[in-house]
């Protein structure tokens, strides 16, 4: 946790970019009685029986100090997507030197993913481009990809969506309108807010942690 939290304290750095990353599943729901049409004033009326089409990954990730963006929706999550969103992420990076990536721990999110992907030399290349940086288990709120999330999910992921086309189009929508507006991600919680709000986790590793608690 403090690592990550180093981490969102440094100043940005074109050489050293933080990105987070990480990916949800979509189920694709479709109506099976058309609602009624929207009238002035009044919300959109659905029917409550619908019909599931299968599913999909969103996989996306933001730089959250400028806004930059990138969103993809692919079939299946497997290790090929990642490793393709991988590829198409450090494009946009040509003269960093080590984009620093905040990602969980998901089987599919190691270096094997690129080996199984491409073939070694290049693998090899993509790989040197990154640094990871994994959030503990179950503390998924650490990456801001999550804030992200939150907010496509408002605007269109909390409906009936019927195909991954649509689906597509709605996300791409949403991200350029957020990229071009430069929406960003101001972090407050710091390394000296963690050891003082959950100091007990602190004392529990080292009894002299208990010189941050709230006095």
């Amino acid at each position: 946790m403090e690592r990550l939290l180093w981490l969102y304290s440094l100043p940005v750095d074109a050489r050293f970019p933080v990105i987070c990353f990480d990916e949800r599943p979509c189920f694709l729901i479709g109506d099976t009685v058309s609602a009624l049409s929207m009238k002035a004033g009044s919300v959109v009326k659905e029917h409550y029986e619908y019909e599931k089409h299968g599913s999909c990954a969103l996989l996306a990730a933001i730089e959250p100090k400028t806004g930059k963006r990138l969103a993809r929706v692919y079939d299946q999550r497997r290790k090929r997507e990642y490793a393709l969103f991988l590829k198409e992420l450090a494009a946009q990076y040509p003269t960093a030197e080590k984009i620093r990536l905040v990602q969980d721990n998901l089987n599919t999110h190691n270096l094997s993913s690129l080996y199984e992907t491409f073939a070694a030399e290049e693998a090899f290349a993509l790989s040197q481009r990154f640094e990871f940086y994994q959030t503990p288990k179950k503390a998924s709120w650490l990456n801001m990809i999550e804030i992200e999330f939150s907010a496509v999910a408002r605007q269109c992921l909390d409906r009936r969506i019927a195909t991954k086309a649509e689906l597509e189009r709605e996300v791409q929508a949403i991200v350029k309108e957020r990229e071009e507006k430069a929406i960003k991600i101001t972090w407050q919680f710091s390394i000296q807010a963690a050891r003082t709000k959950l100091n007990r986790h602190y004392e529990a590793v080292h009894a002299e942690n208990v010189v941050y608690k709230i006095t």
